[in-house]
Order: C-alpha cells, then sequence, then structure tokens
C-alpha cells in the first residue's frame, strides 16, 4: 500500500512538473525575445543617432563652405600673361635701370663734367640701399674697379702702373665701402627727402675719407692745419678742394635723388598693378563652389 501510495505521489509530481515547464520553456523564449528585440532596437537607435550627427555634420560644412563662397571666397582663375605683357613688364622694370647705368657711365667720362661731379657716389649708396646680401657689396665694388680701370688704361696710359693704381685707390674703395654700409643703416622704406640727406651725408663722407688720405700720403704739414687746409684750399698750383666739396655734395644730393625717385615710382607703379588686378578679381561673377551646393 505504501508503494502505491509512493508511485502515486511521484505520478501526480510529475505531472505537476510535467505541466509547469511548458510554462517556463514559453517565459524564457518571450524573455529571449524581449532582449533580443531591445538590442536590435538599441542597434538601430546608435544607428539613427550616428547617421543623424554625420548629416548634421555634412550640412554645417556645406553651409561654412556656402558662406565662404558668399563672402568672397571664390575660386579664382589662373592667369597666364601673354608674351606681350611679359615684354612690357620686363621692358618698364629695365628701363630705369638702363637710363640710370647710362647717366653713371657719362658722369665718370673724364672731362665731360666739372671734377668730383659724379654719381658714383649716389650709385654706390643706393647699392646699400636696394642690393642685400653679398651682392650688395660685390657688385657695385666691381662696377666700380671695373670703370676706373678702364678710365686709367684708355685716358691716362702713361700714368698707369698696378702699384700706383692700387695706392690712389685704395682710399676711395674704402669711402665706397662706408656709403654701402651707411645705405644698409638706413634702408630704402625711408622717405625720399630722406634717402636724398643720406646720399649728401655719404657724399661728405667720401670727401672726408678721400682728402684725410691726400693729407696723410702728399706734402701737407702733418698737423690741425695742416688737415684743414687740405679739406679747403689744397696744395697750392691746383683747384682748391673746397670745390671739389661742393661738387662732391650736390652731386650726391642730385643723382641720389634720381635714383632714389626711379626706384620709388617703380614700386608705385607696380602697386597700382596689382591694386587693379585686385579690382578685376573682385569684379568678377561669384562662383560657387559645387560642393556647397549639393
Amino acid at each position: 500500500m505504501v508503494c502505491e501510495k509512493g508511485q502515486k505521489a511521484n505520478l501526480a509530481t510529475g505531472r505537476a512538473v510535467f505541466r509547469a515547464e511548458p510554462d517556463f520553456i514559453c517565459s524564457f523564449h518571450i524573455s529571449t525575445q524581449m532582449a533580443c528585440n531591445a538590442t536590435t532596437t538599441m542597434e538601430k537607435r546608435s544607428q539613427y543617432l550616428a547617421t543623424d550627427s554625420l548629416d548634421r555634420r555634412f550640412k554645417k560644412s556645406a553651409t561654412t563652405l556656402r558662406e565662404l563662397a558668399n563672402k568672397g571666397g571664390r575660386r579664382k582663375k589662373m592667369r597666364i600673361p601673354g608674351r606681350t605683357c611679359i615684354l612690357a613688364s620686363v621692358k618698364k622694370n629695365l628701363g630705369w635701370p638702363l637710363l640710370l647705368v647710362l647717366v653713371f657711365a657719362l658722369s665718370r667720362w673724364p672731362g665731360l663734367l666739372p671734377n668730383n661731379f659724379s654719381a658714383a657716389y649716389a650709385l654706390v649708396f643706393c647699392a646699400g640701399l636696394y642690393l642685400t646680401g653679398t651682392a650688395g657689396w660685390i657688385i657695385p665694388l666691381a662696377v666700380m674697379a671695373g670703370s676706373d680701370l678702364i678710365i686709367s688704361l684708355v685716358f691716362y696710359p702713361q700714368y698707369f702702373s698696378w702699384t700706383r693704381f692700387l695706392a690712389d685707390q685704395a682710399p676711395n674703395y674704402i669711402a665706397y665701402a662706408g656709403l654701402i654700409g651707411l645705405g644698409r643703416s638706413v634702408g630704402h622704406k625711408k622717405p625720399w627727402w630722406l634717402l636724398v640727406c643720406g646720399g649728401m651725408v655719404g657724399a661728405m663722407l667720401f670727401y672726408l675719407v678721400t682728402n684725410t688720405a691726400s693729407w696723410l700720403i702728399l706734402g701737407y704739414a702733418k698737423t690741425w692745419a695742416g688737415w684743414i687746409k687740405a679739406l679747403t684750399t689744397g696744395l697750392p698750383g691746383h683747384a682748391q678742394t673746397w670745390e671739389f666739396f661742393r661738387n662732391t655734395l650736390s652731386s650726391g644730393g642730385l643723382f641720389t635723388g634720381l635714383f632714389v625717385g626711379a626706384m620709388k615710382m617703380t614700386e608705385a607703379e607696380e602697386e597700382k598693378d596689382e591694386e587693379a588686378e585686385d579690382e578685376r578679381e573682385a569684379a568678377e561673377p561669384e562662383t560657387e563652389p559645387a560642393e556647397a551646393e549639393t
């Protein structure tokens, strides 16, 4: 009897467990499905947010590009100047230097102008103003040395010797180096009148250096009075040195004014050309970039 009751109890318990298992399995499947649905929803939400963020960034970038285009950030057309424009520009830029070289050559021609009335002082001073680097030293000194050598060989061959040539020209080139240094210290961006004054100061420097060298070399008394005599009257039988000072000072101011004025005019013309180019570009119709329109 006990066994039968135990078997019946086990059968009842088994039926209850068997009946409860389908409910548990269904609940488990439902929970799993809900979790999957929630995960899928979260993934879709993340994708949506990411897509929406990228879309907003793209729209913002497009708006920024459009604003830049409206403000003037338009595409500039590349202009390649024609052969005529290039030749005109070269002629315009070379015109003044060629004219100044011609003036320099004529001013050094012996007997053509008064003694010490030369463009050499202004040329060397302006080389210090406008030429940079070692070229500012080599070019003017080489030009002066070449012209001095040609003048000595062509016009005064009977007095020429290398020893005498070097001894006579050494004080001049010390003064020329001082003029180049003066030009570099002043700078070419100063006003025209100030640069002219600088050229006149350079001419005075040249006169003081060369006449002091004459006082040391020639038969002057090696006293204060002898130095003043070398700067004012000079030796008997020769032209008075104050006349040389007058010619040196006036030619230094005159030719410096011409050289600097020519350079200022050239710079002004270049600035006008650049302004006209900018105005033509500003007058062109604005074309928005294709990226901003899409």
